[in-house]
């Protein structure tokens, strides 16, 4: 559940996000920018997170009225070892380190769906965060250090799926989906495509975000739109923002068939007038994208 603790939305003194980088650090930048909010943006070169001692540095480029956005982590296309984990891990402690000895006005900490098992019931945040693999570990972990570390309001936040033009995870769903079908006329799913997932537009990601700094929200919430798709479907769609025939193909199932659906009643409590990009126009908006940076 998520607690608004200013009456009317007020944009951040500054904003300070770690990761900016990222997919969705860059989608939040844009928008912080676009709205005129100051913010601090540092890049790994000059301040690695994984790094012993980083959290000196970062603390003293702290203000006690910022605004820490934390969305820094390798992801599982960059890693799935122990190795990653640690890194992880450590920049998770530098992190809570800095906020330790510079607390701030307000924390945001991006997580992960991935701390929730796989079942048959719709996961909301009463949900019980038992991750299955060393990633949804990691970011459980990294959210107890946030928690116990962190004295402002600290506002957890888990996305779901996220897709949009200048993604770099090629992780499975629309963005692989989309590059596999401009290379090769061909989107290969895995068995018959029959599982579901939510999936959440980049740019809806950044602004739920942007919301929350600007009530200097505190809380859990899963970031998610609620409603849930098979891959099938999401190939399908995906297909049709192309003007060449796209082959969909399925393969020999390997191993079990699993399902997510999300509960999004608490995220809609807390901004009730916030309209999720539907999933076939959020497709239709990458696909436009990415032809206008290619022209």
């Amino acid at each position: 559940m998520l607690t608004h603790n200013l009456p009317a939305p007020r944009p951040p003194a500054r904003a300070v996000l770690l990761g900016a980088g990222g997919f969705l650090g860059r989608a939040l930048a844009r928008r912080l920018a676009a709205a005129g909010v100051a913010t601090l943006a540092p890049v790994s070169r000059e301040l690695d997170l994984a790094a012993p001692g980083t959290s000196d540095a970062l603390a003293a480029q702290l203000r006690e009225d910022d605004s820490v956005v934390f969305l820094a982590a390798l992801t599982p296309d960059r890693g799935r070892d122990i190795a990653t984990m640690m890194r992880n891990l450590e920049m998770g402690r530098q992190v809570a380190l800095a906020l330790e000895r510079r607390p701030v006005a307000h924390v945001i900490y991006a997580s992960s769906d991935a701390v929730y098992p796989f079942g048959d019931a719709p996961v909301d945040e009463a949900s019980l965060a038992a991750p299955t693999d060393l990633y949804g570990a990691m970011h459980r972990t990294r959210e107890l250090m946030m928690m116990a570390s962190v004295k402002a309001p600290l506002s957890v936040l888990r996305p779901t799926l996220v897709y949009g033009a200048d993604d770099t995870h090629n992780s499975y769903g629309p963005n692989r989906f989309r590059r596999q079908a401009a290379k090769d006329g061909k989107i290969v799913l895995g068995g018959e495509g029959e599982e579901t997932r939510d999936h959440i537009y980049v740019e809806d990601a950044a602004a739920l975000i942007e919301r929350c700094l600007d009530r200097r929200t505190s809380g859990l919430a899963n970031l998610v739109s609620g409603r849930s798709f098979s891959f099938m479907d999401v190939a399908r769609l995906v297909a049709a923002t192309f003007d060449r025939p796209i082959e969909i193909a399925t393969t020999k199932r390997t191993g079990p068939v699993t399902h997510r659906r999300f509960d999004a009643r608490a995220l809609a409590a807390a901004f009730p007038d916030f309209g999720f990009t539907t999933l076939a126009d959020g497709l239709a908006k990458v696909a436009a994208a990415v032809r206008a940076g290619a022209s």
